[in-house]
């Protein structure tokens, strides 16, 4: 006997509409409309039975059209510097779950360091009609962005502010946390200390240093241009500017690493030295805690820049009329042994 559909039921195939939802619950479309939104308005048990009817008749939520009619796409578009740095890790992924509580998904990619790619990356994204960009910049120019933010795809940056125009950035306190860092060390008796950091166009590589300069002024010590080596992050460079500071008849007594990469290279350089040199990395990283001994760091907490970026972004796409605001978010110094290895005298 063929079957008789009944008012409630959807035809075969098709997706359930709110209208079946309201004729099964025996109620009225806008009170559908407000239990799937979360609205007040409706009693316990209505909403209840509206529940039941979109259990059963496995209704869900069409977000495409709904997003669609408001002029949006529901996307995100994520623009990091290297995929593979641990540091950007927890970053992608606190801003892929504030977007996804907003109903958005997130596209990423790396810019690689390349300001050239950087800006091809954001375009292609802006072209495919994302709503938003979070941006952690490669280089110091960014006009080319200001027709789509007057297009009205919001922009907000992350570790490093735009160059060239206003924009929201969010920042960790560089300058404070290598400040920190570096009275750490001179409080342990260190007079001589190298700084290793990255290029000196990266606005957090200038603010590290900065922070390490005043922490020698403040302590009435004085830096030799030798102590200093800002560049790529690369191993080899690395290796070479740790090994010529800690040679001569004045090697420096203790390392401040600017960023992972570099601590991950010194502690290898450290290793094969048949005496202790302290050493402070800003940026923690896996197993620092576990190696004899520990690493001391100044922590920055990657997952805070990435909700903080991103619940701004959501507040420019809900229609807030905010002046671009600049936000520093603290860092921490973790205490784990490393810098805390007195001077060597032998």
């Amino acid at each position: 006997m063929p079957h008789t559909r009944r008012p409630s039921e959807p035809r075969y195939g098709n997706r359930p509409t709110m209208k079946d939802v309201a004729a099964r619950a025996g109620v009225g479309l806008k009170t559908v409309s407000r239990v799937v939104n979360g609205e007040p308005g409706v009693t316990p048990d209505t909403e209840l039975r509206v529940q039941e009817a979109i259990d059963a008749l496995g209704f869900r939520r069409n977000d495409s059209a709904r997003v669609l009619r408001k002029g949006r796409t529901a996307t995100v578009g994520l623009v990091l510097e290297d995929l593979s740095d641990p540091f950007y890790g927890p970053l992608n992924r606190a801003v892929e779950e504030v977007a996804r509580a907003h109903g958005a998904l997130l596209i990423n990619g790396s810019s690689a360091e390349d300001p050239e790619r950087e800006r091809e990356l954001a375009l292609a994204l802006c072209a495919r009609r994302v709503d938003g960009l979070v941006v952690i910049p490669a280089g110091d120019d960014h006009r080319y962005l200001e027709p789509e933010i007057r297009a009205g795809v919001a922009t907000v940056f992350v570790d490093r502010p735009a160059g060239r125009i206003d924009a929201d950035v969010v920042l960790s306190d560089s300058f404070g946390g290598a400040r920190d860092g570096v009275a750490h060390l001179i409080a342990g008796g260190h007079r001589r200390i190298g700084f290793i950091g990255d290029h000196p166009r990266i606005h957090t590589a200038t603010e590290r240093l900065r922070g390490y300069r005043a922490a020698m002024a403040d302590a009435g010590l004085p830096v030799d241009d030798t102590w200093v080596s800002l560049g790529a992050t690369a191993p080899e460079r690395v290796s070479a500017a740790a090994r010529s500071m800690l040679s001569g008849p004045e090697p420096v007594t203790a390392l401040f690493a600017g960023n992972n990469r570099v601590t991950v290279t010194a502690v290898r350089v450290l290793a094969a030295l048949p005496h202790p040199v302290a050493l402070v990395g800003f940026d923690d990283f896996e197993l620092a805690d576990l190696l004899n001994p520990g690493i001391t760091v100044i922590a920055q907490d990657a997952a805070a820049l990435g909700r903080v970026a991103t619940d701004r972004l959501f507040q420019r796409l809900s229609g807030a009329d905010l002046p671009p605001s600049r936000i520093e978010l603290p860092t921490r110094l973790i205490p784990r042994g490393s810098g805390e290895l007195p001077p060597f005298t032998g």
